[in-house]
């Protein structure tokens, strides 16, 4: 990265989450008192004296563990030292110098890596820690007193971040970068799909449902442009949620599916529409969101047939009925098959979701429908449309004027709408459309 990119690592439960949304200035890592929360990288932007360049929060390392989710961690945490410009090391005054640390450490030395160690916890102000001296032990140089409840020698430590980059270089735009949220159930395989289209093990996969618990981020780009895309946690049922870790990895699917252009909603194929899928769709719908249905695992789905896909989508059609405009997608995030095929449908439905059309091409398509289809009566009085209107994109907002809007019947709104996706596309994105009667202010 042209930016620059620094590490934060060190053994589970110093801080490590704590100091990253500290220096990055958002709630980005999930903070629990609980070993092991973090699990995969997580990247976000920090801006010191005029400079910004990229912090990224790994796992707690654990050198010696037989636990495969341990284990990921590890492996999870060394891609992120290898990746960046510089290290920086959290250990805990409180707890001293421990074992894991000196393990940490040595790993660390051998990395070749600059490497600053921040001694965490130091959360009063005044003379110098007497037991701060211990971590020179560490053979890593000149420690740092921190504390990343109050933020007190961040300054230095980020003082020190800025010599370790490299030369600043002018960045290109990344205004048509595409955010894509991969949302889904638990175990649906949204971070096998991460993986297979980033071509490389960037988020820990697992047959154990909940392994992911943070939104990631993964820049990639092709042929077809340039992608964002956002690995989340599968959402259970609130009933099946009975820690509040999980009931924070919740509120950031939620959260990345705000701040998303694309959602690609997983869904196991071997198991079609659930109820759970029903709600994590109907999310994306509220948010405006365009949104593609990914039924993945269909190399498991036995017994195919001639008309197998076709049913499938029909099934699809029936589960998510309120969302008719979404293409559904077949494939396997397990051997890529179809994978290819998701780009220029993200190109299509981003742009379907953001495109804008002008006043009069639309009050051309409504004398049509009106034509075709007369307005309703109510005790007869008539529904009299005066003129549509676009309000906003993403998604298409639509503004219609009559003379009573107690008239319009949803089913003749619904017409309409369909006119509209007739005529435009628009395909892949929701629509609003609000109706004003006579009098009513133009927002």
């Amino acid at each position: 990265m042209a930016k620059g990119l620094i590490a934060i690592v060190g053994r589970p439960n110093v801080g490590k989450s704590m100091l990253f949304n500290k220096l990055t200035g958002q709630r980005t890592s999930i903070v629990e008192d609980t070993p092991g929360v973090t699990r995969d990288r997580i990247y976000g932007d920090c801006e010191w004296c005029g400079r910004t360049f990229s912090l990224v929060d790994t796992g707690g390392i654990e050198p010696g563990t037989d636990s495969d989710i341990l284990k990921f961690m590890r492996r999870q945490a060394e891609i992120g030292i290898e990746l960046a410009d510089a290290v920086i090391m959290v250990t805990d005054v409180k707890s001293g110098v421990t074992a894991a640390d000196m393990d940490v450490a040595t790993i660390l030395q051998r990395s070749g890596k600059p490497v600053a160690v921040a001694v965490n916890k130091c959360d009063s102000i005044g003379p110098v820690n007497p037991d701060i001296y211990e971590f020179y032990a560490l053979g890593l140089g000149d420690p740092f007193e921190v504390s990343a409840i109050h933020g007190h020698g961040t300054g230095d430590l980020l003082d020190w971040c800025l010599e370790q980059l490299p030369p600043q270089q002018e960045e290109e735009e990344e205004d048509d970068c595409i955010k894509v949220a991969i949302v889904g159930k638990p175990n649906v395989g949204k971070s096998s799909l991460l993986n297979r289209i980033l071509g490389e093990e960037r988020v820990i996969v697992s047959n154990v449902a909940g392994t992911t618990r943070d939104a990631i981020d993964s820049r990639f780009e092709n042929e077809t442009g340039k992608y964002c895309f956002i690995d989340t946690a599968g959402m259970r049922r609130k009933s099946k949620i009975d820690d509040a870790i999980e009931k924070y990895s919740n509120m950031r699917t939620i959260s990345a599916i705000e701040r998303a252009d694309v959602c690609l909603i997983l869904v196991d194929a071997n198991d079609g529409i659930t109820e759970q899928d029903t709600k994590i769709a109907g999310l994306v719908h509220e948010a405006g969101k365009a949104a593609i249905i990914v039924m993945n695992k269909w190399d498991a789905v036995e017994e195919k047939e001639t008309n197998t896909m076709r049913d499938k989508e029909a099934e699809v059609r029936n589960g998510l009925s309120y969302m008719p405009y979404a293409p559904v997608v077949f494939l396997s995030a397990l051997t890529g098959q179809r994978v290819g095929r998701l780009f220029p449908m993200i190109q299509e439905v981003a742009r379907q979701n953001s495109s804008r059309i002008t006043t009069g091409a639309l009050n051309s398509v409504l004398a049509d429908a009106t034509t075709r289809v007369q307005p309703p009566t109510d005790k007869g009085r008539r529904l009299k449309i005066y003129y549509m209107t676009q309000a906003s994109t993403k998604p298409p907002h639509f503004v219609v004027f009559c003379n009573d809007a107690r008239l319009f019947h949803f089913s003749y709104q619904r017409y309409l709408e369909n006119q509209i996706r007739e005529v435009f596309g628009l395909q892949g994105t929701p629509i609003r459309m609000t109706i004003r009667q006579k009098g009513d202010k133009e927002e």
